[in-house]
């Protein structure tokens, strides 16, 4: 498929009326793919998403001598877990853009031995990870970045991970408090880890913190900013998988925006997925939301209302938002958000300037976005490699027919029949 394909958006014609089973949640996968290999015992992980993401996390283990089978049809990995290490004594891994299969495993080559190098895309080579390193270093792992900028690709050379206390900035991303709390119970003697800067996106820890119980390992919180995690062993089990709600508010936004209602099963407001609170946003903006025991709905009239809103906690979000801004009654500003900036692709800047190019009026800030009531004018977007980039600027075509959306293969990242999805809800 060329990078030069377009995918044209089909409008709806009709209030929407769905039902949208969503496929498994990219980050919960790769949290219990790496909690899996690291467990003592054999784990199978139902409802499991299948996308470039998991593929990569799921191949670096194999690599690492972790036996990893696929069960495409059922959804299902099953692991036979490595007790706190693994039989590699040397690799070289490759993620593409995938941030937390990097992170992730930058930490958990730690707990090896050998020599191990990781790297990524191009944009990957890009993406900030020296907070991280900084903080392994000080646990006792000897990690650097091959050229010495703070970027990957990444080499580590591993003798096992002594832990201890550790001091962490995760202003650019909640991944790197992620990716050493996970590794943290197998460590020699446990870790203590203690923020400096302000924590982003912090409903990922808490996700990460609930799979980590749910393979058996405890986390303590003894004060704000600091994590706990004694030496224990994580147990190999059945995991069930949620489905993915970064995926889900697509659909939940397209009933806002287009009018009539969407229903997502497996979802509920106890979610371990903070994404989930998309549907609060869009009740702000006047749609109707109801959340049940095992789904989460929402109704729209097609008329929305703009909002001021801090979307640092579900920022997955905030591209889906700025998308659907335009056709709101006043200005949506979408604020505490710079991190975007350095995910797959600069978020901020690529909305504004798609946004731009559809006839609408944008101020960018640093960490914000600005965007007008506008009419919009027909045209081809770019998406920069970006899967949520092409998922979020794709609603538009929903309500105004001749958007085109370049590469549309890129949702492969985290949800490859997504327009399969949208076409779904003509009905």
């Amino acid at each position: 498929m060329s990078l030069e394909e377009i995918y044209w958006v089909r409008p709806v014609t009709r209030p929407i009326d769905a039902v949208v089973t969503v496929p498994g949640s990219k980050s919960i996968t790769n949290r219990a793919l790496l909690l899996a290999a690291l467990a003592q015992g054999d784990s199978t992980l139902e409802g499991a998403l299948f996308s470039d993401d998991t593929l990569y996390m799921a191949q670096a283990w194999r690599s690492l001598g972790i036996a990893v089978e696929e069960d495409r049809a059922s959804a299902l990995f099953r692991v036979r877990g490595g007790a706190g290490s693994f039989p590699a004594r040397s690799a070289d891994l490759f993620v593409g853009n995938a941030g937390t299969a990097m992170r992730f495993l930058v930490a958990a080559l730690c707990l090896g031995n050998g020599r191990f190098r990781i790297d990524g895309s191009p944009r990957m080579r890009q993406r900030p990870i020296q907070a991280l390193l900084d903080a392994l270093c000080q646990l006792g792992a000897n990690v650097h970045t091959e050229h010495g900028n703070g970027c990957p690709p990444v080499i580590v050379l591993a003798s096992g991970l002594r832990g201890g206390a550790a001091t962490l900035d995760a202003s650019k991303s909640s991944q790197f408090l992620s990716a050493i709390l996970q590794v943290a119970p197998c460590t020699q003697e446990g870790v203590e880890v203690r923020l400096v800067g302000r924590l982003i996106a912090e409903p990922y820890v808490d996700m990460t913190i609930r799979v980590m119980e749910a393979f058996g390992a405890k986390v303590e919180r003894p004060a704000e900013g600091v994590f706990r995690v004694a030496r224990q062993a994580y147990a190999g089990r059945h995991y069930r998988i949620e489905p993915d709600a970064s995926s889900a508010h697509y659909f939940w936004a397209a009933a806002a925006l287009c009018g009539g209602c969407v229903r997502v099963p497996g979802l509920n407001r106890g979610s371990l997925q903070g994404d989930v609170r998309f549907a609060e946003v869009l009740q702000q903006m006047g749609a109707k939301v109801q959340f049940g025991d095992d789904f989460i709905e929402v109704c729209g009239s097609g008329e929305l209302r703009g909002v001021d809103i801090d979307m640092n906690a579900i920022s997955d979000t905030a591209m889906t938002l700025a998308a659907i801004a335009p056709f709101a009654r006043g200005p949506v500003t979408i604020r505490n958000v710079a991190h975007l900036r350095l995910q797959e692709s600069d978020r901020l800047r690529a909305m504004a300037t798609e946004l731009t190019r559809l006839g609408v009026k944008v101020e960018e800030a640093a960490d914000s976005l600005t965007v007008h009531p506008s009419s919009i004018r027909p045209a081809v977007v770019e998406t920069y490699d970006d899967h949520r980039i092409a998922m979020s600027l794709a609603l538009i075509g929903l309500r105004v027919s001749g958007i085109g959306i370049r590469n549309p293969q890129c949702v492969g990242k985290t949800f490859p029949d997504y327009f399969a999805h949208l076409e779904a809800l003509q009905g």
